[in-house]
């Protein structure tokens, strides 16, 4: 079975992370994995795109993923100004970052697939004291099963305590996971 994942976002929002983190994640899964960014010249609040994938066969194409499975929208901008399923495939799965609710936004998307929703920034803010919605969104990702949730805040909490030597900042991100896998709304 082979996933591959697409995602939105702006420069600082932690796309990129997310991207690998998910290819860690699946590694430590036992999978083959792949993640790479795809943006213009770097700076704090451009669009970018972040690409992720996963297989439990080797991946030999080395390219950005044009027909995902899984969009990503970690920065609600996405959702007015370009078609965030463009390339989506109809049995996919769209998770958005929204103060909007479910209905109103399936309304205006018309998406047939899986439509998963959630305010990633307010729980950021309120679990991170930061608007750093990444793991959020990383939490509601593996609501879908696609990766591991216990192996995922292991990860990032791991990886938080070795980068800043901070237990605060550690569980509020394995916080922040945990209330986006049980907040997201799925219908």
């Amino acid at each position: 079975m082979r996933t591959e994942i697409k995602i939105y976002g702006r420069g600082g929002q932690g796309a990129k992370t997310a991207g690998q983190t998910i290819a860690e994640v699946g590694l430590e899964m036992g999978n083959y994995v792949q993640a790479f960014p795809e943006y213009g010249p770097e700076r704090a609040g451009a669009p970018m795109n972040a690409y992720a994938k996963i297989s439990d066969k080797p991946i030999k194409s080395f390219s950005a993923v044009r027909h995902p499975d899984v969009v990503i929208v970690i920065d609600p901008y996405f959702v007015k100004q370009c078609d965030i399923t463009y390339g989506l495939k109809d049995d996919g799965v769209l998770i958005i970052n929204t103060t909007e609710t479910h209905d109103e936004l399936q309304k205006r998307i018309k998406f047939k697939g899986k439509l998963m929703t959630l305010d990633a920034t307010t729980i950021a803010l309120d679990s991170l004291k930061m608007d750093k919605p990444n793991t959020v969104m990383l939490g509601a990702l593996a609501k879908t099963g696609i990766i591991d949730l216990k192996i995922l805040k292991k990860m990032v909490s791991e990886h938080f305590m070795n980068k800043y030597h901070n237990k605060v900042i550690a569980e509020g991100n394995e916080k922040a996971i945990q209330r986006g896998y049980d907040e997201v709304v799925l219908k």
